[in-house]
């Protein structure tokens, strides 16, 4: 069965061309030499990007390979105006970044509800022969042509909004812990890579607050370097506040997979290890009182660290405890207060950027061709925008 989670889709986008502007000289009964009265060129439709809540994925826009903006219309006589191109918006949910799919680079990031963004701006409309007229030239028999239209193919790429993320090597019963702190369900079973998509559950604290948490598919050494499921959903906890790293309690070297959980992230985006960092060791209801005491000795002093087992609602009040806590620190409220600004967006790194748009299933490539485009404008190459 198909997933109605999508975050990567591949589009064509074309913004509209201005209308050429008319030239016409005005001969009527009663006034033959009625002198130049050519409108100017309607502006092309532009094509923008919309934040919206009301989306959580890019599901609308799966199958949405083009999207065109209209041209705008041709002037007319007795200065009429053409008419302006209706601009698309394009909605997106929050977290949206963009990416040109030809060079990789980044392009955009939709951050916010009813945040606006100009991804293809409209061709200015030609101006019409009314415009040239002086006291030495009073009929000039030129117009200027449209603007050309914008064109470029994009990446829409989907980054999950939510307070703290889990991190943890498949099996560590991250799916487990989102289901015992909210009302989420995710797929849970004893075998590698039961998550196969991200999962959002809301998790209740303390007189009515409330965080977000979100679950992301197991990561195993090498998935930077595109192993396991690979660099797909690690980009959904790029915009996590907090970052809970989970390990199993009958691990034998706890430290050891949470410093190779620390270095994927690194090597991913090296600006993920400016996040603030809780570890929960999982499963602890198969350990006894002795032995936890053992395990916190060995564990990183300078990180809040919680012996949990959601299987037997064990730790969990701690657990959401420390969380709150570190969500609610003063640094980190700093951090969530710039985070727009400073969030690094990376350029796609294009000796893998082929495998993940053949992983992604948007490998092909998108042309169109539109015989109304190719026009003849006569002599009107040689004319140049001008501020009047």
């Amino acid at each position: 069965m198909e997933s109605n989670f999508v975050d990567y889709v591949k589009i064509m986008c074309r913004s509209g061309k201005g209308g050429r502007g008319s030239m016409h000289l005005r001969h009527v009964k009663y006034n033959p030499n009625g002198g130049p009265d050519g409108g100017d060129g309607g502006k092309g439709g532009s094509i923008i990007l919309r934040g919206n809540h009301n989306y959580w994925t890019l599901l609308h826009l799966k199958y949405e390979r083009h999207i065109f903006a209209e041209h705008g219309g041709n002037g007319g006589k007795d200065k009429c105006h053409g008419t302006d191109g209706k601009d698309v918006y394009i909605d997106v949910p929050c977290g949206t970044v963009v990416y040109d799919a030809e060079t990789g680079k980044y392009v955009c990031d939709v951050t916010y509800d009813g945040q606006e963004i100009v991804l293809l701006k409209g061709g200015r409309g030609g101006l019409g022969n009314f415009q040239f007229r002086t006291a030495t030239n009073q009929a000039p028999r030129y117009a200027q042509p449209g603007e050309p239209m914008q064109e470029m193919t994009i990446i829409l790429e989907l980054k999950l909004l939510a307070d703290v993320g889990l991190v943890g090597f498949p099996n560590a019963g991250k799916s487990t812990l989102l289901s015992a702190l909210s009302n989420a369900r995710p797929k849970i079973a004893n075998y590698p890579f039961t998550t196969m998509e991200p999962s959002l559950g809301i998790v209740g604290y303390r007189d009515q607050k409330s965080f977000v948490m979100a679950d992301i598919p197991g990561i195993i050494e090498g998935a930077a370097e595109g192993k396991g499921l690979g660099l797909r959903f690690l980009r959904h906890i790029e915009r996590n506040s907090l970052l809970l790293f989970m390990v199993p309690g009958d691990t034998d070297d706890i430290k050891r997979e949470y410093e190779i959980l620390l270095n994927e992230l690194q090597q991913f985006n090296p600006e993920m290890l400016s996040k603030h960092r809780v570890l929960a060791i999982t499963k602890c209801d198969l350990l006894d009182d002795e032995l936890i005491e053992m395990l916190r000795e060995t564990l990183p002093h300078d990180l809040p660290c919680v012996f949990i087992s959601a299987v037997a609602n064990k730790g969990l009040e701690e657990l959401k405890d420390v969380l709150w806590r570190e969500l609610n620190a003063e640094s980190n409220k700093l951090a969530s207060v710039i985070a727009e600004d400073t969030l690094v967006h990376r350029d796609k790194d294009m000796v893998r950027f082929a495998e993940e748009l053949a992983d992604e299933g948007e490998d092909e490539d998108i042309e169109y061709v539109d015989d109304d485009d190719i026009e003849d404008i006569e002599d009107m190459e040689d004319f140049e925008y001008e501020e009047l």
